[in-house]
This record gives C-alpha cells, sequence and structure tokens, in this order.
C-alpha cells in the first residue's frame, strides 16, 4: 500500500522467508511448553486466511450485480404486490374481501424468511448453486401460472406459496455469500445488493400497470416472468462462496445465539417491525382510491415507495459503515412511524406521493441494514444459521401484519386505527434496537439515544 511504513512482500521474497522461519522455530518453541506448534504453511495460513476479506475488487462487486439482480427478481417483484392487491380487488377476485386477498401478499412475503432456517444452514454446510437453481426455475414458471389462475386458491398457491418459498430460497444465501466478501464495507455492499429490490419495485409495477389494459393480465404475467428469468440467470452464473467450510453449529437451530441478550433483542426488533412496515406497502394504493384518488394515479404510488427505497438505501449505508447500522436504523424507523400516522390524513395527489416517498427512504434503510447487526454478532461459520433464524422471526411479523390491519380496516370503515397500529409496531423497534446496541457495544454514544427518545416522545404527544 502506497506510504505504508512496512516493507512490501512478496511470498518469494527471503526477508518474508526469514521472518516466517523465525514464526515457525518461535511456535515449535512454544511447542516444548506444552503448547501446539503450527508448520510455515499454517502460520502464512493463518496471517492471510478469513481476515483478508476483498472488500471490493472485480469478483467481490459481481458477487454484489449478482446479489442485486437475484433482489430485484424476488423481493423487487414481491414489492409490487400493492399493484396485485388493488387489481385482483376490482377485477379477478372482487367477491373476496380484502383482508383474504391480503394473506396471498402476506404469505409470499413471509415465506422469502421461513426458508432461511433451512437454506442458511445449507449454506454453512456449503450447498448453494443447486438450490439457487432448482429454486429460480420454480419461480419462473410460478409466475407463468399466474397466468392461468382463476380463483382464490390457485393464487395462494401459485402467488403465495410457491412464489415465497422459491423467492426465500434464492434470498436466503445472499446475506451469507455477501459476508464471505466483504467486512468492513458490508452496508455498502448489503445496501447495493438490495437495491435490486428497490429498482424491481419500481419496474414491475409500472409494467403491470401499462401492460395490463394492452396485452391483458395472462401476458403481463408471462412477460414478469421474462423479466425475472432474465435477472436470475445472471444471479446464478456470478454468486459463489469464498471461505472454505469449517465445523459449524450442528443443529438446524443455534439456541446458544437466544442466550446472548443483543441477539435475541435484535430479533424482536425484526419482528415488531415487520409487524407495522409491510401494512402501508400493502395499502397505500387501496387507501388513495379510497379517498378519490385515480385508480391509474394510486397504483404509481408503490413505485414512488420503491424509488424512496433506493434513495435511502444508497443514504444509510456510507453512514451506518462508519457510525454503526443501529444510528441508522433507528431513524429511520422513527420516520417510518410519523409517515405511518400522517399516511390516513393525506387527501391529495401531493400528499401521498410525500408519504410514499418518505416511508421509501425508511424502508429502504431498514430494508438493507436490518441484517447487518445479526452479521456482526455472528461468526462466519454460523452466519447463515443465524440470519436464517432472525428471518424466521421476521417472517412471523410480516405474514401477520397486513391481514390485522385488513381486519381492523373491516371493522372500523378508516385507516387511522389501522395507521395507529402500524406506526407503533414500527415506533417500538427504536428504543429494542438502542437497548440491543448498548448490550452489544457498551461504549455507545447516548447523544442519539437521547435524541430518538425526545422524537419518540414528540410522536406519542402527537398521535395521543
Amino acid at each position: 500500500m502506497a506510504g505504508s511504513p512496512y516493507p512490501q512482500l512478496s511470498p518469494d521474497s527471503k526477508l518474508f522467508e526469514s521472518d516466517m522461519t523465525l514464526a515457525a522455530s518461535q511456535a515449535c518453541g512454544k511447542a516444548s511448553d506444552g503448547e501446539k506448534a503450527y508448520s510455515m504453511s499454517d502460520a502464512v495460513s493463518a496471517s492471510s486466511g478469513e481476515e483478508d476479506y476483498p472488500d471490493g475488487g472485480l469478483r467481490a462487486w459481481m458477487i454484489v450485480f449478482g446479489c442485486t439482480c437475484g433482489a430485484f427478481a424476488t423481493f423487487g417483484y414481491l414489492n409490487a404486490w400493492g399493484v396485485f392487491q388493488a387489481y385482483y380487488e376490482e377485477n379477478t377476485l372482487q367477491h373476496v374481501s380484502p383482508s383474504t386477498i391480503a394473506w396471498i401478499g402476506s404469505i409470499q412475503n413471509a415465506f422469502v424468511f421461513f426458508p432461511g432456517l433451512i437454506t442458511g444452514r445449507m449454506f454453512d454446510k456449503g450447498y448453494l448453486k443447486l438450490p439457487l437453481a432448482i429454486a429460480s426455475v420454480v419461480l419462473v414458471m410460478s409466475t407463468f401460472l399466474i397466468a392461468q389462475c382463476s380463483k382464490y386458491w390457485h393464487f395462494l398457491l401459485c402467488q403465495g406459496f410457491a412464489t415465497g418459498i422459491c423467492s426465500g430460497i434464492i434470498f436466503g444465501p445472499m446475506i451469507g455469500v455477501l459476508a464471505h466478501w466483504f467486512k468492513k464495507r458490508k452496508s455498502v455492499a448489503f445496501s447495493l445488493a438490495s437495491l435490486g429490490s428497490a429498482i424491481g419495485g419500481i419496474t414491475f409495477p409500472i409494467v403491470s400497470r401499462n401492460l395490463i389494459p394492452r396485452v391483458g393480465f395472462a401476458w403481463t404475467m408471462r412477460i414478469l416472468g421474462f423479466i425475472q428469468l432474465a435477472a436470475l440467470i445472471i444471479t446464478n452464473l456470478t454468486l459463489s462462496r469464498r471461505l472454505p467450510l469449517k465445523p459449524s453449529t450442528p443443529s438446524l437451530v443455534d439456541f446458544r445465539a437466544f442466550k446472548e441478550p443483543a441477539y435475541t433483542i435484535f430479533c424482536a426488533a425484526g419482528f415488531l417491525g415487520f409487524l407495522g412496515l409491510t401494512t402501508l406497502l400493502t395499502y397505500i394504493d387501496i387507501s388513495a382510491v379510497s379517498v378519490g384518488i385515480p385508480s391509474n394515479f394510486a397504483f404509481y404510488l408503490v413505485s414512488v415507495v420503491n424509488g424512496g427505497s433506493a434513495v435511502g438505501r444508497l443514504i444509510g449505508a456510507p453512514i451506518a459503515d462508519r457510525l454503526g447500522a443501529v444510528s441508522v436504523l433507528a431513524p429511520a424507523s422513527c420516520l417510518a412511524a410519523a409517515t405511518t400516522f400522517a399516511w390516513p390524513f393525506a387527501r391529495s395527489k401531493a400528499e401521498f406521493v410525500v408519504v410514499a416517498l418518505f416511508f421509501g427512504i425508511a424502508w429502504g434503510n431498514f430494508s438493507a441494514l436490518m441484517f447487518t447487526p445479526i452479521v456482526e454478532l455472528s461468526k462466519v461459520e454460523d452466519v447463515g444459521t443465524r440470519i436464517g433464524m432472525f428471518t424466521t422471526i421476521l417472517a412471523c411479523g410480516s405474514v401477520l401484519g397486513p391481514p390485522i390491519s385488513g381486519a381492523i380496516n373491516e371493522r372500523t370503515g378508516t385507516y387511522v386505527p389501522v395507521a395507529v397500529f402500524a406506526g407503533w409496531a414500527t415506533l417500538f423497534p427504536v428504543d429494542i434496537e438502542n437497548v440491543a446496541s448498548a448490550v452489544h457495544d457498551p461504549t455507545i454514544h447516548h447523544n442519539t439515544v437521547t435524541l430518538l427518545d425526545l422524537l419518540e416522545s414528540v410522536i406519542w404527544q402527537i398521535t395521543w
């Protein structure tokens, strides 16, 4: 490295050889005192092993690009659910209640996370390429099959279970793969990879909205399937492990993780966060139509949310790498809660766009950085298992949030109590994340915590 005070050595350097010989002889000397001696090759391996993460370079950034394409085809597609919810309510499934239709979206969102328990474990055992290829094929086929669906249970199976499970098998190993290639710049890598989710969340609603009137619903779904196919081919060609296999937790669930207070508290924050965050994503366009916003405009609110999330991901990542993920996650949760509380009072196009944009910025930070603390709390050989456990807990919040909100709306006839439920579910993780961060790092700066407590108290006064 330029300007380094240390000599630049290569494995052929005589200085390198003499230093390593001395290190080996010292290790052998320690062995005489009952300690394990290491060979010269072991010493070299120890010095250039797992700690030497690429944190960049063509191969590492190709991994990020592959993950971006995978997120585009999975989360990007799922983020467009609000468009399908509105379309089904007005057309194919108009005889079915909105809360019942919402179960399709809730199930697909939940099953993105549920398989994480298995896919994370499989990744730790070295299985990546085969599950990824099979899930990619089945996901594209399920999108094609949605074109043939006509009854509620058809959509539930194809768009709920099949799409969700396959997306989960594809998405699950991505965080583990990135953790093999990035350490110091992991927040940037995670955010760039998750950017595909925002791009897909913009692309799929716009494509769907413009194609359905022109070519019909069936051909629209086939075109979406071909778009997914192109993205998933890139994902399958680029993703690969870097680190060798190491002994990992022998069981499917690492219960030892829950003995660590920071990990357990972060899991609780994730559950509550997804209980509230998925509500506005599901109902913002429907609520806009209910107050007189034209449906051809309301359809684009989902794209505005995802456009805002792209901005949030790009802004939050560099800050997270410098100050820590919680320093971004906690303010993002406050912003998401504030916009959720404001959402049912929006009446004009401009007001809905502002709500969608600022919620999207918060959502982008949350979805991009929520795995960073878990990676920091995990050993590299157990990162897949622990992320899988975390995503399974997220799934519980994701599957419960929209149906609960739909039931509240049906009972009350207004979105105000829905916003109160979702907003407070989103706001509670602020305190939880701060506690978890303080437990993990007792030296945490409390200025940020105090500021967030003040903001939370202001929101409390406004809502009550």
